[in-house]
């Protein structure tokens, strides 16, 4: 069973393809920048991807951190305005072979504009 509710799955699986991944420098400094990710379905987690990625600051702050957060977002129409997405943080992989990428196992899920009002809860991991 996946720690994401039935509209947050439905969004993941819409076709968006861009993120913002947020993670904390050595000095404490905030660092958010975007991102390709996917879905894993079959981890439950985030997967982001990106040219040259194990040589990123974003992957040096997970590999040293342990953690990360994404926000995936879109306007589902602006007039009336109605933004919707999905914000994810929790522990996150710096995984470097065979291909390198930095995987979000959510551990707090905070998403907006896809039922009625806003859903924000701690997951059991």
């Amino acid at each position: 069973m996946s720690v994401f509710r039935e509209a947050e799955l439905r969004y993941l699986a819409g076709g968006r393809q861009l993120g913002r991944i947020a993670t904390v420098g050595a000095d404490g400094t905030p660092h958010v920048v975007p991102v390709a990710w996917i879905y894993n379905a079959a981890r439950d987690t985030i997967d982001v991807g990106g040219y040259e990625l194990e040589r990123s600051k974003k992957f040096r702050d997970v590999a040293r951190t342990g953690r990360a957060a994404i926000v995936i977002d879109d306007l589902a129409r602006t007039d009336p305005w109605r933004p919707r997405g999905i914000e994810i943080r929790g522990r996150g992989e710096a995984i470097a072979l065979p291909t390198p990428l930095i995987r979000i196992h959510p551990e707090r899920i905070v998403s907006w504009g896809l039922e009625r009002g806003r859903s924000a809860r701690t997951v059991a991991q």
